[in-house]
């Protein structure tokens, strides 16, 4: 796996952040491209979706019910940009005046993670974002290929960003 430390401006559009823009357009794949946590239309290809019916976004669902709209294997890509912690998953859901159950509470990230697995091909790519480098993972089928860690100074917490590839 190839490591990269760079420093850059935090931003909370994640993909104007100049090097991971640039992670992003090095090796995104030609194809479909998903992007289930957009906040607005994509700058690379990718179909959009956003929870919230204001953003400009393709799609205005539930990421994983988005997700659940495409067959199985029929993604080349997929950018995972999900909210980086419960309270702000909370925060997105109050924000539109909807709820988290209790299922979304106890298994969001793993239940979205289940549904990336399905509907990238063999060979596609997940770039995922946040706080860990956890990713998808190998038992999904994923191997780790990049680690860009983005610091933001001091008093802002670093983004993460991973490329892994479906076996």
């Amino acid at each position: 796996m190839i490591l990269e430390y760079v420093w850059a401006m935090p931003n909370h559009l994640t993909f104007k952040i100049k090097p991971i823009e640039e992670f992003i357009r090095g090796h995104l794949p030609e194809g479909k491209v998903l992007d289930p946590f957009a906040n607005r239309r994509s700058d690379f290809g990718a179909i959009t979706n956003d929870l919230n019916p204001e953003a400009n976004t393709d799609y205005h669902m539930n990421a994983l019910d988005f997700l659940k709209l495409f067959p199985d294997q029929s993604i080349e890509g997929l950018l995972f940009d999900p909210p980086y912690s419960l309270r702000q998953v909370k925060e997105c859901y109050d924000s539109i005046g909807e709820s988290l159950t209790q299922r979304e509470s106890q298994r969001f990230y793993s239940d979205i993670k289940d549904q990336i697995s399905r509907v990238l091909r063999p060979g596609g790519v997940c770039f995922s974002f946040g706080w860990s480098s956890v990713g998808l993972g190998m038992s999904r089928g994923f191997d780790k290929e990049r680690l860009l860690l983005v610091c933001h100074g001091g008093i802002h917490n670093d983004t993460i960003a991973l490329l892994e590839r479906k076996r």
